[in-house]
């Protein structure tokens, strides 16, 4: 595009007749190479112009390289991120109800400091953040509002918060509310610039200033974001309530983003579309979850405070004394979220120790049923994994709520249709089902609930069945489909760990799902039958000296080895059914009788003899019932149900084996951001429509060619769905 001189004459030779104020020659002297003072006019005639441009892609590109090349001088990005800081605190003192000229010129300036500083930072020479050059020339006079040692990034970022955190959403605010969020969104995507491990090397400036701002004012953001997100506000951007940024017949602020006009910059987010995630409702909802999602799992890693002394000329041996002496400091945003007290709640009105400091209170009803309604979108997955996880208040507040089914049917939905999902929404939301699961009057509450008929599934016709029962269908089903497809380990031991859990709790468990729970054991079994045959056949073969058959002999050993764990923790669900809940599940006991020829080939296994002793005390004290038991014809389910009732009331659990009884706890990795960071911006560049440059991420794997945004899916071996998504252990105490 060549040197672009300070007022441009793009547009044809018919540009030199335009006058010096249109958006055209504003927008072009704004990216050329000379420097206009901060407190020139120009800037005021920019912001308040409507942007009624229509430039195609390659022109916007033109301009974002131009304003590369000559901002080292100009500091135009500085100088409209500063304006941009007044504007918002301008409209924030604004005290009339009706929208002004100062709502006009806020708009404008997120909306060009948003295009640009994406394009600066997606196109950044390897952690070169500092070419942002994000400070006023020295040379330059400075207005008297603002100090030489201003840091523009915090400037901007308190300009930002304190503007979402005070302002209303209303028809008149909603579209610079919208804009601000997709300006965080962008000013937080350096993340996407490092790896997925954080180190202290990263530059992440705007988001390390978010961090640093007062408790007072974070709490006040991560309120707004979540009430935004519970509340869904949803505004027309066709809506009357919005003449106010056109006079007569000038496109106005709106048409710029509802018409043609918003080729003009090539929109960073899409406000017309809505977005791909199931269940979402709301732009402003969506981006504000991603937001305060984002802000929330951040983790800043600093070096410590500590000497290091012995340091060799080894680069080894100094980078590993260094990341040893690294350390994460705290998140403010996290722990808003994990202190949030619901507002109908008082916990100094009955412990009598307020927490330290302001404390967010939120309206845990309402958030409760805005997760439940909404959790077929995996961010919604994430906030209430993070609410249960952190927050012991909400989780707390959850379990001794009477209408779980709110939660509890869209995440089986969910599990059911496992296909359609990715693998970490899988992970994400049997998580939750585990941590729900170590509470026990959670295990038991679950089984009074009846679900009157559960559209959804398929298979079988399920009516007035529990909620409990459904659970059980669910998480079995789910193995199912990772035995065929996943082939996941760690999936495999959250959901028996989650049926585990509940086993000692179980009551009238419905027919189908004991039905299932035997079954299981059965498909297990047959597995580890190929297995142990594969192994036999391997073994063959190392006898033959051949060294591929040793190594294949030790792999389908390990495998055989994890199975043998699967079986007997199967069989340890069984066993707790039959030692604390027998006389109330006479189903599960007529499932056993029915099948009971699939547990006799391991009954003198030596990982699982003294549980199926167990098992066959049972079915020897209900078999000898049977027989005798004189029946007119032959024996229906009917009839051998109601012998099975009948006995139930006799059964004193008598040369049964007391085991300890399971229950596996959920604990969080101590490096979860591995996890969580890479996972987030996926979910952020494939919903949001933030299109960024492939070449420029390093935080996960994606494929370079893919031109669709949906595409930024992290690869198999990649951070998400490799192996550090085995983010979590269980503790059996």
């Amino acid at each position: 595009m060549g040197a672009v001189p300070s007022t441009p004459r793009w547009g044809g030779s018919s540009s030199a007749a335009r006058p010096l104020d249109t958006a055209e020659y504003l927008i072009s002297t704004f990216i050329g190479d000379e420097s206009f003072p901060i407190s020139s006019d120009f800037w005021h005639k920019l912001l308040e112009l409507p942007l009624n441009l229509q430039w195609p892609p390659h022109r916007v590109h033109e301009a974002c390289q131009a304003l590369a090349r000559n901002n080292y001088h100009t500091r135009h990005l500085a100088k409209i991120l500063i304006h941009m800081a007044w504007c918002l605190q301008e409209s924030i003192s604004t005290s009339s109800g009706a929208p002004s000229l100062v709502y006009v010129k806020a708009v404008n300036a997120v909306y060009i400091s948003s295009v640009f500083l994406k394009y600066f930072i997606e196109n950044e020479k390897g952690d070169k953040i500092e070419d942002l050059y994000l400070s006023l020339d020295e040379s330059e006079p400075i207005p008297t509002e603002i100090t030489k040692d201003l840091n523009v990034e915090d400037f901007v970022m308190r300009s930002v918060l304190s503007f979402i955190g005070s302002i209303d959403v209303s028809p008149d605010t909603y579209l610079l509310h919208l804009e601000l969020l997709n300006f965080m969104l962008i000013a937080m995507s350096t993340q996407l610039l490092s790896g997925p491990s954080p180190g202290p090397e990263d530059v992440n400036p705007f988001i390390d200033a978010a961090m640093s701002q007062e408790s007072s004012l974070v709490i006040l953001v991560v309120r707004k974001l979540l009430l935004s997100y519970i509340t869904g506000p949803s505004i027309s951007l066709n809506s009357a309530s919005y003449s106010i940024y056109s006079e007569g017949s000038q496109p106005g602020v709106l048409q710029r983003v509802s018409s043609a006009a918003a080729n003009l910059m090539l929109l960073p987010f899409n406000f017309l579309a809505s977005s791909s995630g199931e269940g979402s409702r709301s732009l402003l909802a969506d981006c504000s979850l991603h937001v305060l999602l984002i802000l929330s799992h951040y983790r800043k890693c600093v070096v410590g405070n500590e000497p290091i002394t012995d340091i060799s000329n080894d680069t080894t041996a100094s980078e590993s004394l260094l990341k040893g002496s690294t350390h994460f400091s705290d998140n403010p945003y996290c722990k808003a979220l994990e202190h949030a007290t619901d507002v109908e709640f008082d916990r100094v009105d009955t412990e009598g120790n307020a927490h330290a400091g302001p404390v967010l209170r939120i309206p845990f009803a309402s958030l409760f049923d805005a997760l439940g309604m909404y959790l077929a979108d995996e961010a919604a997955a994430l906030l209430l994994y993070s609410l249960l996880q952190g927050n012991a208040d909400f989780l707390e507040y959850v379990l001794v709520r009477t209408d779980l089914d709110t939660l509890l049917m869209p995440i089986l939905e969910a599990l059911y249709n496992a296909p359609k999902r990715s693998s970490n929404q899988i992970y994400m939301l049997l998580i939750i089902l585990l941590i729900l699961s170590q509470d026990s009057s959670f295990n038991a509450s679950i089984h009074k609930l009846i679900v009157p008929s559960v559209p959804w599934y398929k298979e079988r016709l399920l009516h007035q069945t529990s909620l409990g029962s459904l659970m059980v269908i669910t998480l079995i089903r789910t193995v199912q489909y990772n035995l065929s497809k996943l082939r996941d380990v760690y999936l495999h031991t959250t959901c028996l760990a989650t049926l585990a859990n509940m086993a000692p709790h179980v009551h009238r468990l419905s027919a189908y799902a004991s039905q299932r729970l035997v079954s299981l054991f059965d498909m297990l079994s047959r597995k580890y039958n190929k297995l142990a045959e594969m192994r036999d056949n391997q073994m063959q073969l190392v006898k033959g000296n051949s060294i591929e058959g040793n190594g294949l002999a030790d792999d389908t050993s390990t495998e055989m080895h994890i199975y043998t764990d699967f079986l007997r923790l199967v069989l340890e669900i069984l066993n707790a059914i039959l030692t604390y809940a027998l006389p109330r599940n006479p189903e599960v006991i007529y499932a056993i009788m029915h099948r009971q020829e699939v547990f006799q080939p391991f009954r003198n296994h030596p990982r699982f003899n003294e549980l199926l002793e167990n098992i066959y005390t049972v079915l020897d004290f209900f078999n000898s019932r049977m027989d005798a038991h004189n029946v007119d014809g032959e024996w229906s389910v009917e009839k051998v149900l109601q012998v099975i009732i009948i006995n139930c009331r006799s059964w004193r659990g008598e040369g049964m084996k007391m085991f300890t009884q399971l229950r596996f706890t959920y604990e969080q990795e101590s490096h979860p951001e591995e996890f969580f960071i890479p996972y987030l911006w996926q979910l952020v560049l494939s919903r949001c429509g933030l299109g960024f440059n492939p070449d420029a991420i390093n935080l996960f794997p994606v494929d370079p060619s893919s031109e669709k945004q949906s595409d930024y899916e992290v690869s198999s071996n990649g951070h998400v769905n490799g192996e550090s998504t085995k983010h979590a252990v269980f503790v059996e105490p």
